[in-house]
């Protein structure tokens, strides 16, 4: 089944390059955090954006899924909501005396948790089960989400009043985190005149189907992970959990995220084979949220980013 499917697939080349430029024309300047996301879809997993407000996080999700031509849904994440308003609820209609259930936002192929960290626990563990098995349990009901499912969360690493943090468990759902960023001073120009009329968003067309997305992610697993290179990230893995400025390293999913991240990367790149410099590139994104440091290491000025850095300088890469 998998092999008919990667047989009636178009070139990734082409599809990836549509993308890339589709994505570019929204969000200027920014290729880095466009192939970041890419590397997240591609991998089957979900994106945390962590950024200041204004910069484009939601624009970035939109223009993806329309590209893609992808079921959209956004939820604006507040104190008040219930986890219902992300599932869904049944609702009983008394004539009839039946109940019928009205499918929430969580039931497409792109969701967009805004402001994720603005929502109690309770209803940030609502997305637990639909992240890591891509199907949500309702009232004993078991219901499987569409295909790709994908949640790009975005959260203000500024203001933190009457937010709730997200938990280590659910953090070690998303397969990265990216940043967007400030534009440069070229870049924020031509946006100004590029939105003088009208939203460049407006104009976005699919450049490709969602079926080309499944497909691309069946061929990433493909990816050939050469056992010198799985060995070199399982000791960068395992150097987070001995370094005495880490409270809390990276856990076995954190590992198998890598590893499939970096199958993406060398996919997008062109190429299918996996390389350490795929795992470098990726190290920071994929593992930096994961990684607790201590209360000496936090006060002393120090990050995960910082013990990384540190870590990936002091692991030799195979030749």
């Amino acid at each position: 089944m998998i092999e008919a499917a990667l047989e009636q697939s178009a070139d990734p080349t082409t599809v990836l390059d549509r993308l890339r430029s589709t994505l570019g024309l929204v969000i200027r300047g920014k290729p880095e955090a466009i192939d970041l996301l890419l590397v997240g879809a591609l991998s089957g997993g979900h994106v945390l954006i962590e950024d200041v407000p204004g910069v484009g996080k939601t624009t970035l999700a939109k223009c993806f899924a329309r590209a893609l031509d992808l079921d959209f849904a956004r939820i604006q994440f507040t104190p008040d909501l219930l986890p219902s308003d992300i599932l869904g609820t049944h609702t009983l209609h008394p004539r009839e005396g039946t109940l019928s259930f009205q499918r929430g936002p969580i039931f497409a192929n792109v969701l967009l948790a805004d402001e994720i960290n603005r929502a109690s626990p309770r209803t940030q563990s609502a997305l637990l089960e639909a992240m890591s098995e891509e199907q949500v349990t309702i009232d004993g009901t078991t219901m499987k989400l569409p295909e790709p499912f994908l949640v790009l969360a975005t959260q203000n690493p500024v203001d933190f009043q009457g937010t709730y943090p997200l938990p280590e468990a659910q953090l070690d759902r998303f397969v990265l985190r990216l940043s967007v960023g400030y534009p440069g001073e070229e870049d924020e120009l031509e946006m100004l005149f590029d939105r003088k009329d009208k939203d460049p968003l407006e104009a976005v067309r699919p450049v490709a189907a969602r079926s080309e997305l499944v497909q691309m992610i069946l061929r990433v697993k493909q990816v050939r992970v050469e056992e010198r290179v799985a060995r070199y990230m399982r000791r960068l893995v395992q150097a987070t959990r001995d370094h005495a400025d880490v409270a809390l390293g990276v856990s076995p999913r954190g590992t198998l995220l890598l590893y499939r991240a970096c199958q993406a990367r060398a996919f997008l790149m062109g190429r299918t084979f996996v390389m350490p410099d795929d795992v470098q590139a990726l190290a920071t994104a994929v593992l930096g949220h994961r990684l607790m440091v201590t209360e000496r290491a936090r006060y002393g000025g120090r990050g995960a980013s910082s013990v990384l850095e540190e870590v990936v300088k002091a692991i030799p890469v195979p030749l």
